[in-house]
């Protein structure tokens, strides 16, 4: 237990943050599993609205610096890919050469 008064208050500010963290990390794992099991269901619509969503909370995460932007952007990068392996490429590749 500290004996300095600053010590203490910094313990108190400690735990009010870590109470904050870990809020905004369990919160990023509950909308990063909705989107993977509606991505695995098939649910186009739906999992592209919570998608948007993801990303919303990824960001806050990444601002308030609970999690490095570089991971933030890692995983909005992987969810992206699943879902757009969910929807079927309507692009068509034009042929190279004469």
């Amino acid at each position: 237990m500290p004996n300095l008064k600053t010590s203490i208050k910094d313990l108190r500010k400690n735990k009010r943050r870590k109470t904050i963290n870990n809020r905004f990390r369990e919160r990023i794992k509950r909308s990063v599993k909705k989107v993977n099991t509606l991505i695995t269901t098939e649910k186009k619509d739906e999992a592209k609205k919570t998608l948007q969503q993801v990303y919303k909370v990824l960001d806050k995460a990444a601002k308030k610096n609970v999690i490095k932007n570089m991971k933030a952007d890692r995983i909005k990068s992987r969810l992206t890919k699943k879902f757009n392996k969910l929807t079927p490429n309507n692009v068509k590749t034009a042929k190279k050469g004469a």
